[in-house]
């Protein structure tokens, strides 16, 4: 099984620490996130692993290498000088990628079983996507997803103001590598997708049922290492 780790971004709301360090490698408990990451990754069963990366990514190659010693294969995508969203970074991956996979982003960490979302995707053949999604009701950020729990039914970034929206992107993606090979080359974010894929009935919903944790602040850093100390 295949992921692609989104880890290029420049992480502005972690500044000073990611103007040195790429936000992947942040210490959390004593550990490099990536790490961490991976090896959760890899008891779900993951084999490869493309991390798309951009800021700082030599320190990334430097420290992760081929991820043998995190018990994965990780080859890498370097978006170069110019950021390209995260839609934008796996088009520039496309060569790298199999016919399905797993998308996340190289801040979260999900408590639940990667493997999930991209079985169900290999399952299916009335969708282009499988979505993890959790019922959120806006406690950790804005819920954006509106699902009956088969199907995202809509997806909009950021605060819609529908009570109806009340799970959110949980942060895991299955795709199809064919929905990446029709997008544009260039600057696009995975979230005009996701809207698209929800609006044309191609977007499966996977439900998760423990929070989500994320690095992208000090809070949320704060929050995760406290549950890694706890569970290890």
């Amino acid at each position: 099984m295949q992921v692609v780790i989104l880890a290029g971004g420049l992480a502005t709301r972690m500044h000073p620490r990611t103007l040195t360090v790429p936000k992947w490698m942040l210490e959390v408990a004593g550990r490099p996130f990536c790490e961490w990451q991976l090896e959760l990754l890899a008891r779900c069963k993951y084999e490869r692993v493309v991390a798309c990366i951009a800021h700082l990514g030599e320190q990334i190659r430097n420290h992760v290498g081929d991820g043998s010693r995190f018990g994965v294969h990780v080859e890498y995508s370097s978006e170069g000088e110019t950021l390209l969203g995260t839609a934008g970074a796996l088009h520039a991956a496309v060569d790298l990628l199999e016919e399905t996979f797993l998308v996340v982003y190289g801040d979260s960490y999900l408590p639940f079983d990667y493997a999930g979302p991209l079985a169900e995707l290999r399952a299916a053949d009335d969708c282009d996507g499988v979505m993890t999604v959790f019922k959120n009701n806006d406690q950790w950020d804005a819920s954006n997803v509106r699902t009956d729990g088969t199907w995202v039914l809509a997806y909009e970034k950021g605060v819609s103001g529908d009570a109806s929206f009340d799970y959110i992107d949980y942060g895991a993606i299955a795709l199809k590598r064919r929905v990446v090979l029709e997008l544009p080359p260039g600057r696009s974010g995975l979230d005009a997708l996701q809207t698209r894929l929800a609006s044309n009935r191609r977007l499966r919903a996977h439900v998760a049922h423990d929070r989500f944790y994320e690095i992208g602040s000090p809070e949320g850093l704060a929050s995760l290492e406290r549950r890694l100390k706890e569970t290890g």
